[in-house]
C-alpha cells in the first residue's frame, strides 16, 4: 500500500469551546502530527482543514473535519474520493471511551462502539478503514457519556495525554508503513518508558 497516499483524519468538533474536550483527542493528535512533520499549512477544503506532506517518505494528507463530530463522513468521504484512495489508505484517529485513559489501539475495520464520528464515516464509506483509538476512559454510566466526552481533559488527563501524543507522533511513521502492530508496540514502549522517568 505504501505507493498509495495516506489520509489521516483526526476527529473532533470545531471551535475554541471544544478545543480541549476529551472528544477532540483526534484533533489534538492531528495538530501534533502537523507540528512535528513536514506538512504544509492547513487549508479549508472538503468541509474541513487539510494539510499536505509526507510521513516516512509516503505522501500523506491530514484532515480535520469541521462538520462537527456527528457528520464527519461529510468531510472524509469527498476527500477520500477526490484523492482516489482505497479505504485501507484511510486512518481515523478518535477518542474511545471503552479504552482506559492513555491506552492506544490500532485496528482495521470493526464497529463504531457508539462513536458518532466513526458511525458517520462508516455510513459514507463502509467500515474497512483503519482506526487509531485514543483511550479516554468511561464515566461509569451510559447517561454520563455525552457530558463526559464534551468536558475538557482534566489536569490528571493532561499528565498522560502529552506523553501519549508525543509517543503517537514518534510512532506515526509505522502507520505510514501500514504496520499497525508495530505502531501499537512502539507507543506502548514509549509511554511505559515515560511512566518510569
Amino acid at each position: 500500500m505504501s505507493g498509495t497516499a495516506l489520509l489521516i483524519v483526526g476527529l473532533g468538533n470545531p471551535g475554541a469551546q471544544y478545543a480541549k474536550n476529551r472528544h477532540n483527542a483526534g484533533f489534538i493528535i492531528a495538530d501534533e502530527l502537523h507540528a512535528h512533520y513536514r506538512f504544509g499549512p492547513w487549508r479549508a477544503k472538503f468541509d474541513g482543514m487539510l494539510a499536505e506532506g509526507t510521513l516516512s517518505g509516503r505522501k500523506t494528507f491530514l484532515l480535520k473535519p469541521m462538520t462537527y463530530m456527528n457528520d464527519s463522513g461529510v468531510s472524509v468521504g469527498p476527500a477520500l474520493r477526490f484523492f482516489k484512495l482505497p479505504l485501507e489508505a484511510l486512518v481515523v484517529i478518535h477518542d474511545e471511551i471503552d479504552l482506559a485513559p492513555g491506552k492506544v489501539k490500532a485496528k482495521a475495520g470493526g464497529g463504531d462502539a457508539g462513536q458518532n464520528g466513526l458511525r458517520s464515516i462508516t455510513a459514507t464509506l463502509g467500515a474497512d478503514y483503519r482506526r487509531v483509538r485514543i483511550g479516554i476512559g468511561h464515566p461509569g454510566h451510559k447517561d454520563l457519556v455525552a457530558p463526559y466526552v464534551l468536558q475538557n481533559f482534566s489536569k490528571d488527563d493532561i499528565a498522560w495525554l502529552k506523553p501519549l501524543a508525543d509517543a503517537v507522533v514518534d510512532a506515526a511513521p509505522l502507520l505510514a508503513g501500514d504496520d499497525d502492530a508495530g505502531f501499537m508496540s512502539k507507543v506502548a514502549l514509549l509511554t511505559k518508558q515515560k511512566d518510569k522517568q
